[in-house]
């Protein structure tokens, strides 16, 4: 397969309603990321949010996915949400040592920041992103109000990871806040996913939009064709964009980021289509 110039993901790969979809009909859990990774060249990895996974994992994970497919892991909320990155050198240096088997697989290490976590404490990140290793690339994500809305705010934190070389995460959650909430799925996810300005501010050379989108795939697509074209501008300016898409409960992300990369076909000629498993060839398409 053609390598793609950009990375396309979704926010897991572990998810048995994708059997028929996107893994075989007989796919057991331990093959789900071999076969999502023929498919799909990046993923989020919402998992080390929540816990660090063991040295087992890590290596089973490293011989599951070929040398150019990318992890783009969170950093556990343990250091992000809870510690508010106060005295978390050992546990970040755990975090990173533990994942450190997936060699070049990891880029765009994701710091997720709360929404509690204010511009005034923006030299406490400042020193955090200062003491990482420069052996990865790392995205950050911030959720507080007045990282958007106050100009110079904005201008400093964007400034603070130019400087770096850090990439500023861009956060759509507008598709899955259009919709309507008929189900529990819809509901949760408009209460977890906050509403935040969307701003094109890229601060470095990969840039990461985090798409939640509409439950109906179909109603996707104004929003899509932007990002698409927004897309394809990054592409021509040299950059290499982590495009990871949802939905409410990701039964279709699958096919919301085949439809992505459908209409960036359309506007880059020649872009390699992406693979289908045998266990997917016939069905009924949803684009």
């Amino acid at each position: 397969m053609q390598p793609l110039p950009y990375y396309l993901g979704l926010p897991l790969w572990a998810n048995a309603r994708w059997k028929g979809m996107l893994f075989s009909t007989d796919a057991r859990p331990a093959e789900f990321l071999a076969q999502y990774a023929k498919v799909f060249n990046a993923v989020e990895g919402n998992t080390t949010f929540y816990s660090v996974p063991s040295p087992e994992m890590v290596l089973r994970w490293a011989s599951a996915t070929p040398e150019n497919f990318r992890f783009s892991f969170k950093f556990p909320r343990t250091i992000t949400h809870q510690q508010h990155l106060i005295h978390v050198a050992k546990e970040t240096q755990e975090f990173l040592q533990r994942l450190e088997p997936l060699g070049q697989r990891l880029s765009g290490l994701m710091v997720q920041l709360p929404a509690s976590f204010s511009p005034a404490e923006t030299p406490l990140l400042e020193s955090f992103l200062r003491r990482l290793p420069a052996d990865y690339h790392y995205a950050v994500e911030v959720r507080h109000p007045a990282f958007f809305t106050q100009v110079s705010t904005r201008a400093a934190y964007n400034a603070l990871l130019e400087k770096l070389g850090m990439n500023r995460v861009i956060f759509e959650s507008r598709p899955v806040h259009a919709a309507l909430p008929l189900d529990v799925a819809t509901r949760e996810a408009q209460e977890r996913k906050p509403r935040l300005p969307v701003q094109l501010d890229s601060t470095a050379g990969q840039p990461v939009l985090r798409y939640i989108g509409h439950p109906e795939l179909e109603a996707n697509h104004p929003w899509l064709d932007r990002w698409v074209a927004q897309t394809a501008r990054w592409l021509a300016e040299g950059k290499r964009p982590h495009i990871f898409l949802h939905t409410p409960d990701n039964h279709l992300a699958p096919e919301l980021a085949r439809m992505f990369h459908s209409q960036l076909q359309r506007r880059i000629p020649g872009l390699a289509s992406l693979p289908t498993l045998p266990a997917a060839v016939g069905q009924v398409s949803l684009l």
